[in-house]
């Protein structure tokens, strides 16, 4: 009986959390609790760098192995890294909590880390990154996708603070994240 071959993913996610505490999400908590009227029933807020890669890909190690010898996606010395190369792998992500992905709207791609792809397999694929927020919500919260929504989009003063919509793009997962969520080759 033959062997069961591994078929190479076409779609990556590497998602990159600082291993100490991160300055920017410790401040947007602050902000979000003092602030804005929704960011009361907020209980944590993390901020996840995520990197997309869609292409010729590697199997999973072989994606492991390649972001770790690069400094284009992380320095494993004070970040972690979590790799997703199917859409039914774990997220770094509680099954209660909120992800907002954010991205700058055409400026997603990241020339230098394809280059370096390109240099160390003679393969090219494209790398996009953006930003993952994980938000954590009080039990007993109504709707936490619509309270992630209205900490999202920022429409002024007293709502919103992840998002500039007049140069970001967004995507909210609830309950599931796509492989190719911002390419949208889903």
């Amino acid at each position: 009986m033959a062997g069961k071959r591994s078929t190479p993913p076409t779609v990556a996610q590497a998602w990159i959390e600082l291993r100490s505490a991160d300055p920017e999400a410790v401040s947007a908590l602050a902000v979000a609790r003092a602030s804005l009227p929704v960011g009361r029933a907020l209980t944590s807020l993390r901020r996840l760098r995520l990197f997309e890669l869609s292409g010729a890909l590697p199997l999973r190690a072989g994606v492991e192995r390649l972001l770790q010898a690069s400094i284009q996606f992380y320095n494993p010395h004070k970040e972690r890294c979590s790799v997703r190369t199917n859409a039914s792998d774990a997220l770094p992500v509680g099954a209660d909590e909120q992800v907002v992905l954010v991205y700058e709207r055409g400026e997603e791609r990241r020339g230098g880390a394809e280059r370096w792809w390109h240099h160390e397999t003679g393969r090219s694929i494209e790398v996009r990154e953006g930003v993952a927020w994980v938000l954590g919500f009080a039990p007993g919260t109504g709707d936490p996708a619509a309270a992630a929504e209205e900490l999202t989009v920022l429409r002024d003063r007293r709502h919103g603070l992840l998002c500039n919509p007049h140069a970001q793009e967004y995507r909210i997962g609830s309950g599931t994240v796509p492989l190719a969520w911002m390419s949208g080759h889903a």
